[in-house]
């Protein structure tokens, strides 16, 4: 079974930090992938900006560079990699002056409405405004242009709000892209093929048949070049007010009335809106906040978060664990268990639905007890789904129950190279498909949520409980789990 490449229509991309780590690591790779296989049609073009003096020449050379680290050498046929440095160019440009906005303007050109363009910000926030007016100052803004704004959409509520009025001064809702990747992986958009695409799951899940949920996004790296945004910002605002908080949305959104954007988000913001406040009153109980110590991680020994600092103090969490509860007839007494942090024992992202145990056992004691169903979907490294089920183990030898997973690994169901989540989503963009993109009432909402806990953590001083790198985080967020009977998840099924 092989997937099907669909073209799609020319389009000029500005990646504003094109010489940045994101556009080596993910864009240019991610672009590179679509041109390999048909997807970029001609006369498209890809412009780096950023403040480096660079040629165009130089810039390709970087690209070519990139290429080479970040993809796999049996994909870099020659001459589709000419052709997809053919399509570089590249503007020495300084967001916050009108250098280099002039030579953008000559090489886009006045634009024809029906001409795509958008403009990837790829930069850090403070940046955003400043780009969007010059675009605006230099007419470079077209019926057809679309923005892309990476993460982090603000630190708080406040921040978040003044950005998106700053943009939304010069850019349409329609035309600004808030991207989140996590809702560009493969196996993500399957949670929504296997909720409402078939007849199996959707009438079993709600409280009545699903014990609990667990989400995990866990890394073994540490603070790589990010040392200087991570310290302030923190595993809550780096990872759950976006990635984790999105996960759950699609888990637990009732069904949309269509797979338009605008339904889909509709039904996301609901969730965000339904969820129980955790305030200071009940944080220590529903929240859990770790930061690793020295340990040893991926075979050899690493430093712990205060080493990797330069003044060696912090009180920013590298991990945290929080009891969800969503108020609402579905999800009722479900508890949902998010999860997340960096230096933990291996890198997994997930989603476990855990259904309730069968009301009653017909089997004799030595036939086993029946464990309960579950449902793994595995969103990184190995995308796949597996649904545990119990059956007879075979053999004459009487009845013997055992809990065997029905596997789909994505790899070898299709027998083809797993996309990047950017792949899909640089192409959304162009398609004019916001269905994967977050709007603006929904990071509203997902702020109006976090920001009582960061409130509730300052107030009442809630430590930060140390864990040692490589190991699954604080004995804490253990606990926060096994109180109510349950235990995490941790990839060994």
């Amino acid at each position: 079974m092989t997937s099907q490449i669909i073209p799609v229509q020319s389009f000029d991309a500005v990646l504003f930090g094109g010489t940045g780590d994101l556009a080596e690591r993910k864009l240019i790779p991610a672009l590179f992938h679509r041109e390999r296989d048909g997807q970029i049609s001609d006369p498209t073009r890809f412009i780096g900006a950023s403040r480096a003096e660079l040629s165009t020449q130089e810039y390709r050379a970087f690209a070519k560079k990139a290429l080479k680290e970040h993809v796999d050498e049996s994909e870099l046929e020659p001459e589709v990699v000419e052709k997809f440095l053919s399509r570089l160019l590249y503007v020495p440009i300084d967001a916050k002056s009108d250098k280099g906005w002039k030579k953008l303007k000559s090489i886009l050109g006045n634009g024809d409405e029906e001409v795509i363009r958008y403009f990837y910000l790829a930069v850090g926030p403070s940046l955003f405004g400043d780009i969007a007016q010059r675009l605006n100052q230099f007419d470079l803004i077209t019926a057809n242009a679309r923005l892309v704004m990476e993460k982090p959409i603000g630190r708080d509520l406040a921040t978040a709000c003044d950005l998106n009025d700053t943009v939304g001064k010069y850019f349409r809702e329609d035309q600004i892209y808030r991207i989140d990747h996590y809702l560009g992986k493969e196996t993500v958009q399957n949670l929504l093929a296997l909720r409402f695409a078939n007849a199996l799951y959707e009438p079993l899940w709600n409280s009545a048949h699903i014990d609990h949920i667990q989400i995990t996004v866990a890394e073994t790296v540490g603070l790589e070049s990010r040392a200087g945004y991570y310290d302030r910002a923190g595993a809550l605002r780096d990872m759950v007010q976006n990635h984790l908080l999105q996960l759950l949305c699609l888990v637990a959104m009732e069904p949309p009335a269509s797979a338009d954007a605008d339904s889909l988000r509709d039904e996301k913001l609901k969730v965000l809106r339904a969820l129980s406040p955790i305030t200071e009153k009940n944080a220590d109980k529903f929240t859990v906040r770790g930061q690793y110590k020295a340990g040893a991680s991926s075979g050899g020994a690493v430093k712990g978060y205060l080493e990797e600092l330069e003044d060696g103090e912090s009180n920013t969490e590298t991990f945290v664990a929080i009891k969800v509860e969503i108020e609402n007839w579905r999800w009722a007494g479900v508890p949902f268990y998010l999860r997340t942090g960096k230096r933990l024992a291996q890198r997994m992202s997930e989603i476990v639905i855990n259904f309730k145990p069968v009301p009653h056992s017909i089997f004799e004691s030595i036939a086993g007890t029946p464990v309960s169903n579950k449902l793994v979907i595995r969103l990184q490294p190995d995308e796949g789904v597996k649904q545990w089920i119990m059956i007879k183990d075979p053999g004459p030898g009487g009845m013997r129950l055992r809990n065997v997973p029905l596997d789909m690994s994505f790899a070898e169901a299709f027998n083809v190279r797993s996309p990047d989540a950017y792949e899909r989503l640089l192409l959304d963009v162009v398609r004019g498909n916001q269905t994967l993109f977050m709007r603006r009432d929904e990071v509203v909402a997902a702020w109006n949520w976090i920001d009582p806990i960061l409130q509730a953590w300052e107030v009442t001083g809630q430590p930060v409980k140390s864990y040692t790198a490589g190991t699954w985080g604080p004995s804490t967020s253990i606990a926060l789990i096994e109180r109510d009977g349950h235990t995490w998840h941790d990839g060994e099924e």
